[in-house]
């Protein structure tokens, strides 16, 4: 079991503390493709245990969260097995191409908020691909 939610523990006292504006989530997502990622301001776990665990903890749904593909899903039961699975030399890369565009996308969350930084990051998987590296 992903116990993620303990480190929110420290936070859920402090004044002021306001999930919605003031965490965001980085969560693998086997839902989405190799090389990509979405925000999102909220959502359920969809059977993660680490989404799970920070619901628990904050009694909410409603927090933002930044997943990054590592799908595709696999057909068979060993879920854990194939997220904690070590990435091939070429999984590695298309997640290393993502690491400046998911940084950009994290200071536009901060300095303008998640629903800019999900109009400016996000992209309509049915709008033409502009390739598999990209956002």
């Amino acid at each position: 079991m992903n116990l993620s939610g303990l480190v929110l523990e420290p936070l859920l006292g402090r004044a002021g503390f306001e999930p919605e504006r003031d965490l965001l989530v980085l969560v693998d997502e086997v839902d989405l493709g190799l090389g990509r990622f979405r925000l999102r301001p909220s959502g359920s776990a969809g059977g993660h245990n680490g989404l799970r665990s920070i619901e628990a903890a904050l009694g909410s749904q409603r927090y933002p969260r930044l997943r990054i593909g590592v799908g595709p899903r696999p057909f068979s039961d060993g879920m854990a097995d194939y997220v904690l699975d070590r990435f091939t030399r070429e999984e590695r890369a298309s997640l290393d191409a993502l690491l400046d565009p998911m940084a950009e996308a994290v200071e536009c969350w901060l300095e303008e908020g998640i629903a800019v930084a999900m109009n400016r990051f996000n992209r309509n998987p049915r709008s033409p691909d502009p390739g598999p590296l990209s956002p």
